[in-house]
């Protein structure tokens, strides 16, 4: 595989959110990923750590890079860190200054927990009218579950989400990925961006109250309606859709192809393409209200047919014909695909410790002032002593909070 290091280059357009300051109280994943969108989009994000490990996911391993945790490398990159302790009054004050300075800060801990340690919106937002300030927390800042403790496979639990994941009939299942930490980071980053327009307008911040839970009752959408309109609870329908058909993975002759046929045209060509013209004349599966109501009948059909050949042979000839479909990649083969490569969804960089870093490039192809990739993330408090001085700290002033501890 051949990443790309064009979006690396010191050469590219400024970015986006130039001139804009982060302060990155977060941890773990939903509030990194927000910060690291700000941060592609040219945001100086600046991460605050505990002074004794940092963030957890510096800790969440196998697997390692170097001596770095593969998970931590993934969702802080291009940005500043240094290390504080937020218990000691002399670390808040450090902290206080630099919100003092910033256009947004980020924080995910428990609802209350920023506000005892003088660090809540309110306080925050009367020393700097103009803070846009974030909460991301597993239920939200209101609410009887406001004060539960909030995790990624909790809120996936509890929305809805798990129990229309998997196979008919097998266990609820969670995705592969943490989608209740990643849609709210997501959401925070849309809510931030909303709340940084509106201040143009008023010359004031605003809180934004993001929730893992809101964020995957919102992802409900189509699953939601359906369940509106008629009053029955959806279940799983493992890699098929509810309400197209042939939308799913279907068996071949090696292995499965995934199959959208996502209107009566393209089931028609589907259908010809396998061998099966009589198919999309049977009144049966004529439209697709038809084939929804009779899918049971019909995947066995298109299945009998899809053995015949192999996934790859059936993927040329439904390409060719424009019916859409796609192997079932791998991780590995996703990521080295020449699409993927085509569009610099992998870039390199040089880590001190872990070396020459891979990562996932960003999805944000702007024209005119493109997301860049510029740095590796941070080695804990690698840049606490260039941070402070830049909030007037004198090299003294730093030396002495590094002796009390407040600083590392």
């Amino acid at each position: 595989m051949t990443a790309s290091k064009a979006s690396v280059s010191a050469n590219a357009a400024p970015g986006a959110l130039r001139g804009t300051r982060v302060l990155d109280l977060s941890r773990i994943l939903s509030g990194p990923l927000a910060t690291m969108v700000l941060a592609d989009l040219g945001a100086d994000v600046v991460k605050v750590e505990d002074t004794k490990d940092g963030d957890d996911t510096r800790q969440w391993g196998p697997p390692f890079q170097g001596t770095e945790a593969a998970y931590f490398l993934a969702a802080n990159r291009n940005k500043r860190g240094v290390c504080v302790d937020l218990k000691a009054e002399r670390g808040r004050e450090c902290v206080l200054r630099l919100a003092e300075r910033a256009d947004v800060l980020v924080e995910n801990f428990r609802p209350g927990t920023a506000a005892r340690l003088g660090l809540g919106y309110e306080e925050l937002s009367a020393r700097n009218p103009g803070l846009v300030y974030a909460s991301i927390s597993g239920y939200g800042q209101t609410g009887p579950w406001a004060a539960r403790p909030g995790y990624d496979a909790i809120a996936q639990a509890q929305s809805g989400m798990m129990s229309i994941t998997g196979e008919r009939g097998g266990p609820p299942m969670r995705p592969g990925v943490a989608t209740a930490d990643i849609g709210a980071g997501m959401w925070a980053v849309i809510g931030i961006l909303a709340a940084l327009h509106a201040r143009r307008a008023t010359g004031r911040g605003q809180h934004v109250d993001v929730s893992l839970l809101d964020g995957q009752l919102a992802w409900l959408t189509y699953v939601a309606g359906g369940y509106f309109a008629t009053g029955d609870t959806p279940g799983p329908y493992g890699s098929a859709h509810p309400a197209i058909v042939p939308y799913q993975a279907l068996a071949t002759a090696d292995g499965h192809l995934m199959v959208a046929a996502g209107n009566d045209r393209l089931w028609r060509r589907f259908a010809e393409v396998i061998g099966e013209p009589q198919l999309a004349d049977d009144p049966r599966f004529a439209t697709n209200p038809d084939r929804v109501r009779h899918r049971e009948a019909l995947v066995p059909l298109l299945e009998a047919a899809l053995t015949r050949r192999s996934g790859a042979a059936w993927a040329e000839a439904l390409d060719a014909a424009g019916v859409p479909c796609a192997p079932i990649s791998t991780v590995d083969q996703a990521l080295s695909s020449p699409q993927a490569l085509a569009r610099e969804m992998v870039c390199v960089l040089r880590h001190p410790k872990a070396g020459e870093l891979r990562t996932v490039g960003s999805p944000l192809k702007l024209s005119a002032t493109p997301a860049r990739i510029r740095t590796a993330p941070p080695l804990l408090g690698q840049h606490t002593d260039d941070v402070l001085a830049e909030t007037g700290y004198s090299a003294r002033e730093i030396e002495e909070l590094r002796a009390t501890g407040a600083v590392r």
